[in-house]
């Protein structure tokens, strides 16, 4: 083997070992392997500099854009010799798989088998793990692989103090006027297929609600069996002060577990609910004094993952499927006309008005 070809298949190894990762090496490293994935695939940063509503992009930009004028191959090296360096300081937790892939440098969604459970956490804490679109694509694949394996039950969370601040708006704040028809068409069929892998997830699925949730990760809370959330927890859709309109099937299910008047002051009047307010209305089973809540959740979480499989399954399946076809018309229509509202100057004047407060 030439030592071109053999630099070529350790550059292919190291990627495959960037996803094997067990810790988070922090944003400055992975905006590093970017950027030296970028200079070794395409060479010196040609693109222009995203706008400065897009944090992400002008973040990866600015790394790429600093490896300067570094030869492919030499790039080739340092991302290699980045790897090595990071598999050899990397501690192994549990059975715990980082999410993790050269091009797209997605690390925020964290997976995690312990014992009969599979744990799917948000990893996004430095913005109160908002949703990117990398994220929604991530979720999905865990849930498919969840699904697939051999626990017990699933649990979904979040890191740090929020549980989830619901989609990024910086998604869509920095769009070109003749891009946006293509990005809503895009952005239909990601949600709707977000939407999806919840209604059809074969397995009991718990959300731990460690701390506020806000947009898409209330709505969809109807779609798990069980919720638990911290006293700290707070719950807030403000979709129509954002132009926008409701998704995660709630506009079927919330009127059902609340009634119709309770779910309209959540999802048309941007009522924002207290977990103990969440619990009484019926979108969140139980709740927990924040000081013990990780402790009393997972005890439960843990009695139930011993219960048999086949019969946690099968009589989930029973429950869910009167209403899973209800439930799939509902996310198409709800993801439709998100991408008729993501094209309406309301929503647009109404994202630049929030980013504008912000300042």
């Amino acid at each position: 083997m030439s030592a071109m070809s053999a630099s070529i298949s350790s550059f292919s190894e190291a990627q495959n070992k960037v996803k094997t990762l067990q810790e988070d090496p922090g944003n400055q490293v992975k905006l590093q392997l970017y950027a030296l994935f970028k200079q070794a695939k395409d060479g010196p940063c040609n693109v222009p500099k995203p706008g400065m509503m897009d944090f992400v992009g002008k973040a990866k930009w600015e790394a790429w854009k600093a490896v300067g004028d570094v030869s492919h191959d030499a790039a080739r090296d340092m991302y290699i010799k980045l790897v090595e360096d990071l598999v050899s300081k990397d501690t192994p937790v549990g059975s715990e798989t980082v999410t993790a892939a050269g091009d797209q440098m997605s690390t925020h969604v964290i997976t995690k088998v312990i014992d009969n459970v599979h744990l799917i956490k948000l990893n996004r804490p430095e913005k109160k793990n908002a949703l990117v679109q990398e994220m929604y694509t991530d979720i999905v694949n865990a849930l498919k692989v969840a699904g697939s394996d051999s626990t017990s039950l699933t649990v979904f969370t979040g890191t740090g103090d929020y549980y989830c601040s619901g989609n990024d708006l910086s998604n869509l704040a920095n769009i070109a006027p003749q891009d946006i028809p293509e990005m809503a068409k895009q952005g239909e069929v990601l949600f709707r297929d977000f939407v999806d892998a919840f209604i059809d997830f074969p397995k009991p699925i718990v959300a731990l609600v460690n701390g506020p949730a806000v947009g898409i990760s209330v709505t969809t809370l109807g779609l798990f069996d069980l919720v638990y959330a911290t006293d700290r927890a707070t719950f807030w859709s403000p979709f129509t002060s954002l132009g926008q309109s409701p998704e995660g099937c709630s506009s079927y299910l919330f009127p059902k577990i609340m009634g119709y008047a309770q779910a309209s002051q959540l999802l048309l009047f941007n009522q924002r609910l207290t977990a103990h307010a969440a619990c009484r209305l019926g979108i969140v089973t139980e709740v927990f004094p924040d000081h013990i809540f990780q402790q009393e959740a997972w005890n439960r979480i843990t009695d139930f993952a011993s219960l048999p499989k086949q019969s946690l399954r099968l009589s989930k399946q029973l429950l869910r499927a009167p209403e899973r076809d209800i439930l799939h018309e509902t996310n198409r229509r709800e993801a439709a006309l998100l991408a008729e509202r993501w094209q309406s100057d309301e929503c647009f004047n109404a994202i630049m008005k929030f980013f504008q407060s912000k300042l």
